[in-house]
């Protein structure tokens, strides 16, 4: 294959077993442990290859080295490309091969685009909030700051809904159906929409047209079922 065939790379956070429904393949849990890390961790000295791999290693029970190879092809080939995480800076080493020494050992951080990919990593969900606004702060220069507005209201009214919106969006362009995870606008989440979110946008329009009499019984039916 020439440099010009090579396959795109694709973000497999989302990615599951055509035989396991539901099941993450061991390439997505890797992206999902590198992204979930750099979004939690704040030392640069635990956020090198090797800090992540040890980190990771000690979550599955296993040594550091057999992950390793992985960890640096998923940065190197996959993240690191799509912008999903950039280089933050180098650490100075005293031991090992004098370029390595007069380098340094690069240690990294999620751009914009990996904190919105980090929100919607269900195992994220408490830091989701934290996530969320941090992007914003970043993201300050965005023309559209209704979005803003309703993400961060929808974040404490209907943090379910929120959720399901970044996942559909991040899904979309793991396939391919959105081109860039920034600028996150109105244009992309449209493309994201499929049939559930529309389902969640016609409860919503909905319910807020209702009079008071007419939302009460349905609060009861949804707390009953829900």
């Amino acid at each position: 294959m020439t440099k010009s065939q090579k396959a795109i790379p694709r973000l497999s956070v989302f990615q599951t077993f055509k035989t396991k429904d539901g099941e993450f393949t061991g390439e997505a849990m890797r992206q999902r442990g590198i992204i979930m890390h750099l979004a939690l961790e704040t030392l640069p000295t635990k956020k090198t290859r090797t800090a992540i791999a040890h980190k990771l290693a000690e979550k599955n029970g296993t040594t550091w080295q057999n992950i390793y190879s992985g960890i640096f092809r998923d940065l190197d080939e996959i993240l690191l490309p799509l912008g999903i995480v950039q280089e933050s800076g180098r650490l100075p080493i005293k031991r090992g091969p004098k370029a390595l020494q007069e380098q340094g050992v690069p240690y990294y951080q999620l751009t914009e685009g990996g904190l919105l990919v980090a929100a919607s990593l269900s195992e994220m969900i408490n830091e989701r909030p934290k996530i969320i606004y941090d992007f914003f702060e970043k993201n300050s220069n965005s023309k559209d700051k209704d979005l803003k507005s309703s993400i961060l209201t929808l974040l404490d009214v209907a943090p379910n809904f929120v959720s399901s919106l970044l996942r559909k969006y991040v899904e979309s362009y793991s396939k391919g159906k959105i081109e860039q995870l920034i600028p996150f606008d109105s244009d992309g989440i449209k493309k994201a929409f499929d049939e559930s979110l529309m389902i969640h946008r016609e409860l919503l329009e909905g319910f807020s047209s209702l009079s008071d009499t007419d939302r009460e019984p349905i609060m009861n039916f949804l707390k009953k079922v829900g």
